[in-house]
């Protein structure tokens, strides 16, 4: 039963943040002119370096698909974490907005860094889009479903 639980919690926050993350991330992108599909293939280039631009749909799909293995990671350390830190659990929403700013951090600091992708240039204001976003459509969206769920 309590496998059940975690599993649940996890699926259940997983995707709800990886499609609100990767909607906001595409609404972004088309609101400064930008075409998705090239969005996509920059998370693949994580993996597989500057030639999943040449890639056209399947390194898309890779990038989406990395995506949500991202999102799962996320959730699964948050729901982990929940087990032993009962604070997570019990003040779900601060947690949920510092898990959100934590987790833009660890990827634009730790994650990407350590992968194929480049490090775009920095910006004050996409990174104040990208903090929000990681606030409200990751952070906050894993700790709800986490408590809900668990």
């Amino acid at each position: 039963m309590a496998n059940s639980k975690a599993l649940s919690a996890i699926t259940w926050a997983g995707m709800l943040s990886g499609t609100l993350d990767i909607t906001a991330a595409v609404v972004v992108y088309v609101h400064f002119g930008m075409h998705p599909i090239p969005l996509l293939q920059g998370i693949a280039k994580g993996l597989i370096g500057p030639r999943a631009c040449q890639g056209g749909w399947p390194t898309a799909l890779l990038g989406l698909a990395l995506h949500f293995v991202i999102a799962f990671g996320a959730a699964t350390a948050y729901f982990l974490a929940s087990r032993k830190l009962c604070f997570l659990m019990k003040h779900g929403f601060a947690c949920g907005v510092l898990y959100g700013i934590a987790v833009y951090f660890f990827m634009r600091r730790i994650v990407i860094p350590l992968s194929l992708a480049p490090l775009y240039p920095f910006s004050w204001e996409m990174m104040g889009i990208s903090v929000l976003i990681h606030i409200v459509f990751v952070g906050l969206p894993i700790a709800g479903m986490v408590r809900w769920q668990g």
